[in-house]
């Protein structure tokens, strides 16, 4: 746009050129007699005129342009400054956003893992009482009497892994057969997890005595008071029957059966030395029961 301008302008200046030759040819013409003073002075106002109206043309066209340029640079900086402004405002309100949505994920994911570790709570309550419905509707654990042969392979499973010295399948028939009446199991859920094995027959023809040949429980189900419960059912049966006393050795480093008796009554009457086939002491606890 400026060179057009720069050429009109040329484009003036070369016309003014022009004229003002014509204007001199027409003077030196006019100096002749027939052209008057007056008439020379009416064409060089009518010459100056044309001139100046083109000039005014001119500059006109170049205020246009200048402006129309000026315009539209600032027509332009402002939509910059206005796409800038609205480029700030929109990363703005994108932080914002993402700020807001940041907290709210934060703050939904923490809600969200304190509802779920509510939820994982509550459920390990309602497994915990589940469980222990579950046990109280499969039964507490029962003792009960011997009944038959059926029964020996258990009796002897629970008995043999805590035994000091192994029984052949005799010795269980021997007391078994002879006093079923003194065998009580303990059972859960129809297993066998614990067995006492006794006997009852005078003593040197004085007292009755009975005496506790065998006892042991499940280790998965110990310190449940099932020792003590198999006692005393084997001492009520001994009582039942007349008993005087009842009498048991025990390994003299076995403290848990030592515990157990001792709390039931049983004192310590004598120690064997050398009584098992391992070589360990044993303590003979007796019960008098008249």
């Amino acid at each position: 746009m400026n060179q057009l301008a720069d050429d009109n302008v040329q484009n003036v200046k070369s016309s003014l050129k022009a004229t003002s030759t014509k204007n001199k040819n027409k003077t030196a013409k006019d100096n002749s007699p027939s052209k008057t003073t007056d008439e020379v002075r009416i064409v060089n106002e009518e010459n100056l005129s044309a001139a100046l109206a083109s000039t005014l043309h001119v500059n006109n066209i170049n205020s246009n342009l200048t402006n129309g340029t000026s315009d539209h640079s600032k027509e332009d900086n402002s939509v910059d400054k206005a796409s800038a402004v609205e480029d700030v405002r929109d990363v703005n309100s994108i932080q914002s956003n993402d700020a807001s949505n940041g907290d709210s994920r934060e703050s939904c994911g923490s809600q969200s893992d304190a509802a779920r570790n509510a939820l994982g709570a509550t459920m390990g309550n309602l497994e915990n009482t589940f469980h222990q419905q579950g046990q109280s509707a499969q039964g507490e654990i029962d003792i009960i009497s011997y009944e038959s042969e059926l029964q020996m392979p258990e009796i002897m499973r629970v008995i043999q892994k805590d035994l000091s010295e192994p029984y052949s399948i005799y010795t269980y028939r021997y007391f078994i057969h002879n006093w079923p009446k003194l065998c009580f199991l303990a059972t859960h859920d129809g297993k066998c997890i614990g067995a006492i094995v006794c006997k009852l027959d005078m003593h040197r023809n004085v007292v009755k005595r009975g005496y506790i040949a065998m006892l042991a429980v499940d280790e998965k189900y110990r310190n449940k008071k099932i020792g003590s419960r198999l006692v005393r059912k084997a001492i009520q049966a001994m009582i039942n029957d007349n008993a005087d006393e009842v009498v048991l050795e025990t390994e003299i480093t076995n403290k848990p059966a030592l515990m157990l008796y001792e709390n039931l009554g049983f004192v310590r009457d004598k120690r064997l030395f050398r009584y098992y086939l391992n070589g360990v002491d044993a303590l003979r606890l007796k019960l008098w029961l008249r």
